[in-house]
């Protein structure tokens, strides 16, 4: 018994070995050496002491570059993940990096990008996530970002894009996370989105956009997923449909600071899991139907800057929240 498990010992030792050997031959795919060094001299010096040599998957004595995840695939190895952030990183999108067609995250939020995000970012179809957040940049939303058929998280907040939102992004059916927040874009949130089944959380909050929340819920069986909606600071106008107690998972519904009227359907007290509702400063009027106030889930509910009855009384802390705060519930 003794020799048996001494020899499945040594077999298992022996595969390790040959395991480590096979990784150790396997060349980085020289689509991927180009795209990462064509990188590398456009962002200079702020990655320059982290990305030695010329092969960023490491070449057994110089270790992969930070931030560069590389997997084996056959005889190569290809760049998976490219997470560079916080680096100060300036110029325009890198192109380059739409050349990297095995990512499956591409992270380069808060760093100081310009420019637009190239249409060719459609290749990337491994791509999981896209964080983009806390850079600098602008034009339009190229539609191709709804190529990204498998794309989970799209981070997209705290930039200067503009014009509308395209409704290619319907297309992304696996999508969950969609931030969109503090930029400046305009028109319509697309209706399409409503057909996205696994989207949890939607921040479209302080940009210029305009419409109703009855033209947003418009297709049936929309948001199903839907826990959090952020549309703070924008020009919305209409009022609250019974429609929205359709979506039954909402937990934050965040309306502060658009152009509301109406008054607050009871209806709306009817969802299960409402933890924050933020109505301040719109033009809301009447009174707030007791079924809120006896609501099991409901910490704080917003209403200053309204046209309630001066009677109405809000609910939890009164105070508007931090952007830490948010980031903390979401």
């Amino acid at each position: 018994m003794a020799h048996l498990s001494l020899s499945l010992s040594l077999i298992f030792r022996v595969y390790a070995l040959l395991l480590l050997i096979n990784v150790s031959l396997a060349k980085t795919l020289q689509r991927d050496l180009k795209a990462l060094n064509e990188i590398k001299g456009l962002v200079g010096w702020r990655v320059v002491y982290t990305w030695v040599g010329d092969d960023p998957c490491g070449n057994g004595v110089l270790p992969p570059w930070t931030g560069v995840t590389c997997s084996t695939v056959g005889n190569y190895r290809v760049v998976t993940k490219l997470e560079v952030f916080a680096m100060s990183i300036g110029g325009t999108f890198p192109t380059a990096v739409t050349n990297l067609l095995d990512l499956t995250v591409l992270d380069l939020h808060n760093n100081k990008l310009t420019g637009p995000i190239p249409p060719q970012i459609g290749r990337l179809k491994r791509l999981k996530s896209l964080n983009l957040r806390w850079n600098k940049l602008q034009h339009v939303l190229p539609p191709e970002i709804g190529q990204l058929k498998i794309l989970t998280f799209l981070y997209l907040s705290f930039n200067n894009f503009k014009g509308e939102i395209p409704k290619e992004l319907s297309n992304l059916k696996e999508l969950q996370y969609l931030h969109f927040q503090d930029n400046h874009f305009t028109g319509r949130i697309p209706a399409e989105l409503g057909k996205l089944q696994k989207l949890r959380h939607l921040d479209a909050g302080s940009n210029h956009l305009v419409g109703s929340i009855r033209d947003l819920l418009r297709i049936e069986g929309c948001f199903p997923a839907l826990r959090n909606l952020f549309l703070n600071n924008n020009y919305f106008t209409g009022g609250l449909p019974n429609k929205l107690s359709n979506l039954t998972n909402l937990e934050i519904l965040y309306l502060s600071y658009n152009k509301m009227t109406g008054t607050i359907p009871s209806a709306l007290a009817k969802l299960p899991r409402l933890t924050y509702l933020h109505l301040d400063h719109n033009q809301f009027s009447g009174r707030i139907p007791d079924a809120f106030y006896n609501h099991p889930n409901l910490k704080n509910m917003y209403i200053e800057g309204n046209a309630f009855k001066t009677d109405v009384k809000a609910i939890g802390a009164h105070k508007v929240l931090e952007l830490s705060e948010i980031d903390l519930l979401v």
